[in-house]
């Protein structure tokens, strides 16, 4: 079987699977639960002065028929005092040593505050930090998570901070609310940043009750946004990680979060860059014995890879990750439709036919059933025909024979910019 270990930034990890900080971490016990499940480290729950959190907490949205698609909550950091968090997780640690304990820390943003809880923290024997900059309810609105991360140079002075006493790595986790969440990495990275994990949650509203006019969730009546998280956000978290992979002034280790729901999700944040993972939606729906499958799943594929180490393909597609001026203007894909294989609904002839390049012909056959076939020479290959298809198989992108040469957006511009510059000196 393959080597499933991890090194994050000088963290040693069983496998690349940890609980993220939040609800699963919030006690000793549920820890010691999920590292006998097998999970291979966890972030404890965001440690900082005790607060009083609200009852109503939690919402989710589920979607054709998938149950939390997405999650929202409006809690908040720990409510348990800090010597108690600390005596559980030197007791964590001792029964559990060759798993990763990872304390997040919250404080304002005051060096003495960040200096304190530090030294307070590493005393039990933990594996590392994470500064929370992320958390974009309650606390952001105390000058802390948030209100920090979406400052580059809070987020560098911070880290800077913490670094100067830290004896553990340090990893600083990225908010999303965040134009460009590389501008934050970079600072994180200039304030001595041994490793950036990304993304928190997202500021969001999950509804409003049409008989009540409540928000949801809501306290009383009153609601709040909250933070949201779950599936549905992987695609965000993955651009994310990806655009820190890809820039070459964030050279150190990313712990990538946001929808991770099994093996699949978790190779891809491999693939792009992420060197371990943190999940927290799926435990909490799932439960922690999810774990299992995802070791499994990844063990698997990597001996069908024959790869002999999960660090072996982090990374792996981030050369692929590009800007859109540099895609080949002249690559063509079209639609195939497998008559054969359809089911007859016809949402691919509505979809091209209403919203896309009305390339799909409709037509009858003898019997009355509808038969469909794709005119190559109008399809622009987007796509959309295979996307709202339901029938596995039934319509599949086949690449068309290259003709012309691969010409990107950049090269044809240096190419008009130098066909111009030819023809001045010529005219002059």
């Amino acid at each position: 079987m393959a080597d499933l270990r991890i090194n994050l930034a000088g963290i040693q990890s069983p496998n690349p699977f940890w609980l993220a900080s939040a609800p699963p971490t919030n006690s000793g016990y549920q820890v010691q639960r999920a590292f006998e499940a097998g999970w291979g480290g966890a972030v404890w729950k965001t440690l900082g002065e005790p607060i009083l959190n609200v009852s109503s907490r939690f919402a989710a949205t589920s979607f054709n028929g998938q149950r939390v698609a997405g999650f929202n909550n409006i809690e908040l950091i720990t409510d348990r005092p800090l010597a108690t968090n600390l005596k559980e997780m030197d007791e964590t640690k001792k029964r559990f040593p060759d798993h990763a304990i990872i304390a997040s820390l919250m404080v304002e943003p005051k060096q003495e505050k960040w200096h304190e809880i530090v030294k307070r923290v590493e005393d039990v024997g933990i594996d590392g930090l994470e500064l929370n900059f992320g958390c974009p309810h309650g606390m952001a609105e105390r000058g802390m998570g948030a209100a920090s991360g979406q400052v580059p140079e809070l987020v560098e002075k911070q880290t800077y901070w913490v670094k100067a006493v830290a004896k553990t790595p340090v990893i600083v986790k990225l908010t999303p609310n965040i134009t460009d969440i590389t501008a934050t990495a970079e600072a994180a990275v200039k304030g001595g940043a041994d490793a950036i994990s990304m993304i928190n949650t997202i500021n969001s509203l999950m509804g409003v009750d049409l008989d009540t006019w409540h928000t949801i969730p809501h306290v009383r009546g009153k609601g709040a946004h909250g933070g949201y998280c779950g599936p549905a956000v992987k695609p965000i978290a993955l651009n994310m990680v990806g655009e820190c992979s890809r820039n070459p002034h964030i050279n150190v280790p990313i712990s990538g979060i946001g929808g991770i729901s099994n093996w699949q999700d978790a190779t891809e944040f491999l693939l792009m860059g992420a060197a371990g993972v943190q999940v927290c939606t799926a435990a909490m729906h799932h439960g922690f014995r999810i774990v299992e499958d995802m070791i499994d799943g990844l063990n698997n594929y990597l001996d069908d890879k024959g790869i002999l180490s999960v660090m072996d393909i982090v990374g792996k597609s981030v050369s692929r990750y590009s800007d859109w001026g540099d895609l080949d203007l002249n690559y063509k894909i079209v639609a195939e439709i497998n008559n054969d294989k359809c089911i007859h609904c016809n949402k691919c002839y509505i979809a091209c036919e209403d919203t896309s390049h009305q390339a799909i012909d409709l037509y009858h056959d003898a019997t009355g059933l509808s038969q469909l076939s794709v005119r190559e020479e109008d399809c622009v290959g987007c796509n959309l025909c295979s996307i709202v298809c339901p029938e596995e198989g039934a319509i599949t992108m086949k690449e068309v024979e290259h003709t012309l040469p691969s010409m990107t957006w950049n090269e044809r511009q240096e190419c008009l910019k130098a066909f111009s510059t030819t023809a001045e000196i010529i005219g002059g």
